[in-house]
């Protein structure tokens, strides 16, 4: 069942939940917080939106990159973390795709040669990328082991390594998003 609000019944949800002390988000648009006089004060959100694409066998990889992108201020979407129960997930995916700033995708040995959900967001993200300005970075492969990477995606885009040395692709993961990020931001 689908319920419709009006703008006026979606005011007042948010104003009660504020004046209850709880702070409002708004996927994808900010956060109100509730302030002790009774007022608000809204924080728009400015941190990069990154799309963490994985196979389920490497779950515990793409979890400890998600935390560690938060750390670094990002705001990084993974099913498993961000999906609620009802939604239509293969829907939902492709729209959070395409709203992102950046595609994380693991690649690994169980990644590549899988049928199934990886193999979908990484194609509609392959055609999102296509659609952005050339200079623009998009699609950041990582390969978490000694895969091998499709020529599709190794024909345009250059891969982090997250072996031997996981802490030094994480390094280079963030500061290729900083970097990005910050040519994209007005000044």
């Amino acid at each position: 069942m689908i319920t419709r609000f009006q703008p006026e019944q979606i005011a007042a949800i948010i104003l009660d939940c504020l004046k209850e002390g709880k702070p409002v988000e708004i996927d994808g648009f900010g956060t109100f917080y509730p302030e002790a006089d009774g007022g608000f004060r809204f924080a728009a959100m400015d941190a990069p939106r990154v799309f963490i694409a994985y196979a389920s066998e490497d779950v515990y990889k793409a979890e400890a990159i998600y935390e560690a992108l938060r750390e670094a201020g990002c705001n990084p979407w993974m099913d498993r973390k961000n999906l609620q129960a009802g939604q239509n997930w293969p829907r939902l995916i492709e729209s959070v795709i395409e709203a992102s700033d950046f595609c994380v995708a693991l690649m690994s040995t169980n990644s590549v040669r899988k049928r199934g959900g990886f193999q979908s967001e990484l194609r509609f993200a392959l055609d999102v990328a296509k659609r952005l300005p050339l200079e623009d970075s998009f699609l950041i492969p990582i390969r978490l082991d000694e895969c091998h990477v499709p020529s599709r995606v190794t024909r345009e885009w250059q891969y982090i390594d997250f072996f031997p040395d996981w802490s030094k692709g994480l390094d280079r993961l963030t500061l290729a998003i900083r970097h990005q990020w910050s040519k994209r931001k007005p000044t």
